[in-house]
């Protein structure tokens, strides 16, 4: 039956329609500190279906999640970060004349209406997505790109119907290796379109979503309205938004954000050397274990000899969340935290701890995340050309007194 809350009307993204130079500095709220060299941003909220978001480019839009609003397991829709490429986004879309198209090699080509799209079976999955280039702004020596801090990143409980289901519909015909994705969003005159390709098992194993809701909610349009692309436990770069397109392909994909974009070293947590040029490579992928400090500010000032708390969120990367620590010695002894309830392996889990009273003086406090085989992080840092996949233990400063 036709989900009427969802496309019952022509859904509309208003003042974003790109002409509005207003949007970049209208309804600030905060400047932040980021904690890096040139990290200084303003907050605003002047965008669509957005509340206070950290501004780092008005088109194509690019808005971080304060990590002040981390904190929840389920990272609000207004607050959900968002990353365009290409500043040609859509800011309209009719439900009534939408269509999923599906080719390539299938058996019999589609052109899928909405409504008939949400008649399939439907599934839920709590799954972050994060872009592969959150905090980026931390690499040393620096490296180009958007200057995110810690905030590309959110957990959501996705919506949807089965990639695969989908597939099968087509019929997905033999040979095929690949399935390419591709959303509205157009590119620039001689500018290749942003389209990401997934392994055709990999693509048909269940979990691979297409997504119509968010958080109980029809998807926002700036984060992909009417349906996206949920591949559980990867990098968002293959998330597509506003997924119009699928290709079944006979040959791996060649073009641009496959063969050349997006590509890491093929290294252990994808580090080499400052400077590094030629290297193996490889698409980026999975992603890696993180721990956020949430609850508790960087340089919060606490009473002396008090017990104080601190919380925060984690993520396993592909698999779930095993385990916290805490340590207040450099890495030198750690401590487990709480964690919360179980959301499933591919979303945040809470954790939560009592810090004993402090001595007067200056502190720094780790969070570390293990995941259920073993990935953890590390006190080093990482670096690589891209800026991707960082993950090195967070620390903020605490003062007693």
């Amino acid at each position: 039956m036709l989900d009427r809350p969802l496309f019952d009307r022509r859904h509309a993204l208003g003042l974003i329609g790109l002409g509005g130079a207003g949007l970049a500095t209208g309804a600030i709220a905060r400047d932040l500190d980021l904690g890096f060299a040139g990290g200084r941003r303003s907050t605003t909220s002047a965008f669509p279906g957005k509340s206070e978001m950290i501004l780092l480019r008005a088109r194509a839009p690019l808005l971080e999640t304060p990590i002040d609003a981390l904190g929840q397991v389920f990272t609000p829709n207004d607050r959900f970060f968002v990353r365009w490429h290409y500043a040609d986004i859509p800011t309209a879309v009719d439900p009534a004349s939408f269509r999923l198209r599906v080719g390539g090699a299938v058996r019999k080509p589609l052109a899928i209406p909405l409504d008939a799209l949400l008649r399939l079976p439907r599934v839920e999955l709590a799954a972050v997505n994060q872009c592969s280039g959150n905090s980026r702004g931390f690499f040393a020596p620096a490296v180009p790109g958007a200057q995110w801090g810690d905030g590309a990143i959110g957990n959501a409980l996705w919506e949807g119907v089965r990639l695969r289901d989908v597939l099968d519909l087509a019929g997905v015909a033999p040979g095929a290796v690949q399935v390419r994705l591709a959303g509205l969003d157009r590119p620039p005159p001689g500018a290749p379109w942003f389209e990401k390709s997934l392994d055709v098992d990999h693509a048909r194993d269940g979990e691979v979503m297409i997504a119509f809701r968010m958080n109980g909610d029809a998807l926002p349009m700036l984060n992909g309205y009417p349906i996206r692309l949920v591949v559980p436990g990867w990098y968002s770069t293959y998330w597509i938004k506003a997924l119009d397109r699928i290709e079944v392909l006979t040959a791996a994909d060649d073009r641009y954000w496959m063969a050349k974009a997006y590509k890491i070293p093929a290294a252990p947590r994808a580090n080499v050397a400052p400077g590094s040029k030629d290297f193996p490579a490889v698409p980026i992928n999975r992603m890696n274990p993180r721990a956020f400090i949430t609850g508790l500010a960087d340089g919060a000032r606490i009473a002396a000899g008090s017990p104080f708390a601190v919380s925060g969120v984690a993520m396993g990367g592909a698999s779930g969340v095993a385990r916290v620590d805490l340590s207040m010695d450099g890495g030198r002894s750690w401590r487990a935290a709480r964690l919360g309830p179980d959301q499933g392996k591919y979303g945040f889990r809470a954790w939560d701890a009592t810090i004993a009273g402090l001595a007067p003086g200056g502190y720094r406090l780790w969070a570390r995340c293990t995941n259920v085989v073993g990935d953890t992080q590390a006190m080093d840092t990482i670096w690589n050309p891209g800026g991707y996949m960082r993950n090195t233990i967070p620390s903020i400063a605490v003062g007693a007194a």
